[in-house]
């Protein structure tokens, strides 16, 4: 019985060709030590901040419950009022609450960068009431003001409504990236 199946096992296999072995060595790249990778990380941060203008001096304080509002010229009172009201879909969230200065202001610088890049209009930064904030109430609120206030990419931002946060949150209104603003040009160019 063993010797048919072994047969059958040789018929099978007669066109089977053994495989050629590859004796090249291929030169591995040496991977990054944990030193090598924390140095680059401390370097590339170390960038990141340079290009990071958001002001750290002092700042003109808020009080925690005051509606904050800002519109840039050029910003049409209909979309303005319409930010306001929170008509406008919100693209991205960025929470900056309970977050270190320093990290708040890079997330915000980050964030808006990024969403800017990718075409994003519209925004909630929640930065939190901060009544019981150090050095003073609402720290967080009054810095977010002034760093929005710095972006040219913000170009219009508001209080949000109460579901979406209220006087711990803010609609922001980004400018059109250049794809948007020449795809805007192009339509009404057609009309």
């Amino acid at each position: 019985m063993t010797e048919t199946n072994d047969l059958d096992f040789f018929d099978e296999m007669k066109d089977v060709k053994p495989m050629v072995q590859d004796t090249r060595v291929l030169p591995s790249k040496p991977s990054q030590t944990l030193a090598q990778q924390l140095k680059r990380q401390a370097i590339e941060n170390d960038f990141s901040k340079a290009r990071n203008y958001l002001s750290v001096e002092r700042v003109e304080p808020v009080d925690p419950l005051d509606y904050i509002s800002y519109k840039k010229s050029g910003v049409q009172h209909g979309v303005f009022k319409n930010l306001r009201l929170g008509k406008y879909p919100v693209e991205s969230v960025v929470n900056l609450q309970q977050m270190q200065f320093e990290a708040a202001r890079h997330t915000l610088f980050n964030n808006i960068i990024e969403a800017h890049k990718r075409g994003t209009r519209v925004l909630l930064i929640k930065h939190g009431i901060g009544q019981n904030s150090k050095p003073f109430p609402a720290f967080l609120k009054s810095y977010a003001v002034e760093w929005l206030t710095q972006m040219p990419e913000v170009i219009a931002f508001h209080t949000a409504q109460r579901h979406h946060g209220g006087m711990g949150s803010v609609y922001v209104l980004l400018k059109k990236n250049s794809e948007a603003s020449s795809e805007n040009k192009e339509l009404h160019r057609r009309k």
